[in-house]
């Protein structure tokens, strides 16, 4: 039997659906069926402008973002998907404070939902610098499929860590 690394924490009952999808080999077919085609934002440009977009219509009175980009090493390194990072320097006199946020590379090629599942979450960092209450609940704000959708990302990893990729 395979280790769901990326559904531990989930119910025996998800798990257990799962495991007959890949027993019968049909993990890939239904994600396939749900989300049929890779997104289109390739690079850090085209990544930025998607993502400020998204934070000007959900979180308008949010701090601005100095770089958003996909990042070979985060998935390696980090053990995470996505990374917000707040960089504070002194320059002369005044105080600048920088968002930054990073994507895995591996995002480039997934359904738009799971980015911007991705992005949703980053950008709840903002906001919110723990994973609490009030930040999940940021997150279904920005996202009301949110959870739906980071479930559906974890299985797309476990296919992808049992068979490889599917788009």
């Amino acid at each position: 039997m395979p280790e769901f690394k990326y559904l531990l924490g989930y119910p025996d009952n998800i798990t257990d659906q799962v495991r007959l999808l890949i027993d019968e080999d049909k993990l890939g077919e239904t994600l396939l069926k749900k989300y049929p085609l890779a997104h289109t934002i390739r690079t850090d440009k085209t990544l930025y402008a998607y993502t400020v977009e998204l934070k000007n219509a959900l979180l308008k009175q949010s701090q601005p973002l100095s770089k958003v980009i996909y990042d070979d090493k985060i998935k390696d390194l980090h053990h995470a998907l996505g990374l917000h990072t707040f960089i504070s320097r002194v320059q002369g006199g005044k105080h600048k404070a920088k968002n930054e946020i990073r994507v895995a590379s591996l995002f480039k090629n997934v359904p738009l939902e799971f980015l911007r599942m991705i992005v949703v979450h980053e950008l709840a960092h903002l906001r919110e610098k723990d994973h609490n209450k009030a930040f999940y609940k940021l997150c279904l704000h920005m996202e009301p499929a949110y959870h739906q959708f980071e479930l559906d990302m974890r299985l797309y990893l476990t296919h992808l860590d049992l068979f490889g990729k599917l788009y």
